[in-house]
């Protein structure tokens, strides 16, 4: 097995296709993306990659080059040596788990037989989704707080920035830009409209909550969103006019 095999081997892309000219091809069995690995560049391997909404996510995960394409890809990004290429790739798989609209398609597959004439028959179906949303958030944040960084996959909570109830429809309450994963502390604080978030994510604070629970809370020192995108400003303008306590 080449380097390049094995990357993609230990990154998800489980699945060696049919290899095209200079590229080795892979598939994965649980994600929805091909990844294309150039064979004549083994040191600095650029990654084609079948989705440009994953290749434009991967942020600072290589960069977007201009390089020729294989066949089927949809853009490529070039790294600086073969251990990034596995942070890549690992960062590729898990938003093309998580990106809509996979978590509706996933919630549609297992929902779809389900009843929902009665409010516990909802409620099923509900915390299907609502498990399925917490997955998507831990892959999409990679297990760790949106604000605080903590890395505790146990303790984080997935917060819905626009509420489940409050969704016009399930592709709303599946969306992962819909949502932040966040410690306990945060989480209760975001959902109960103590702390909001900005268009440029930075963090801020009601006056509402006094001043000795900011700082027992760690919330008197400026925080910030890491990583946040364009989709989130959808759902943020909806949290700052309905639950933020100005």
């Amino acid at each position: 097995m080449t380097r390049l095999e094995k990357a993609a081997a230990d990154n998800g892309f489980d699945h060696e296709l049919e290899r095209e000219g200079d590229w080795l091809r892979f598939g994965s069995s649980h994600a929805p993306l091909e990844v294309w690995l150039s064979a004549n560049d083994e040191g600095h391997p650029p990654a084609g990659l079948s989705r440009v909404d994953v290749a434009r996510a991967l942020g600072e995960y290589g960069e977007l080059v201009t390089a020729p394409m294989p066949p089927g890809a949809q853009a490529v990004r070039g790294v600086k040596d073969v251990a990034e290429l596995h942070r890549l790739l690992r960062r590729a798989y898990q938003l093309a788990r998580a990106l809509p609209d996979e978590l509706l398609h996933a919630f549609e597959k297992k929902t779809h037989l389900l009843p929902r004439n009665t409010e516990t028959e909802r409620l099923v179906v509900q915390r299907v989704g609502q498990e399925l949303f917490r997955a998507g958030l831990l892959e999409y944040w990679e297990g760790r707080c949106a604000i605080t960084g903590l890395a505790v996959p146990e303790l984080l909570r997935a917060s819905h920035i626009k509420p489940w109830a409050d969704c016009d429809t399930d592709a709303e309450r599946l969306d992962v830009f819909n949502g932040l994963l966040l410690a306990p502390h945060v989480d209760a604080a975001f959902d109960r409209g103590f702390i909001g978030v900005e268009e440029d994510g930075a963090v801020v604070v009601s006056g509402q909550l006094p001043p000795e629970a900011q700082q027992t809370l760690g919330l008197a020192a400026p925080l910030r969103v890491k990583a946040l995108a364009a989709r989130h400003r959808l759902y943020l303008p909806w949290h700052r006019t309905k639950v933020f306590k100005k």
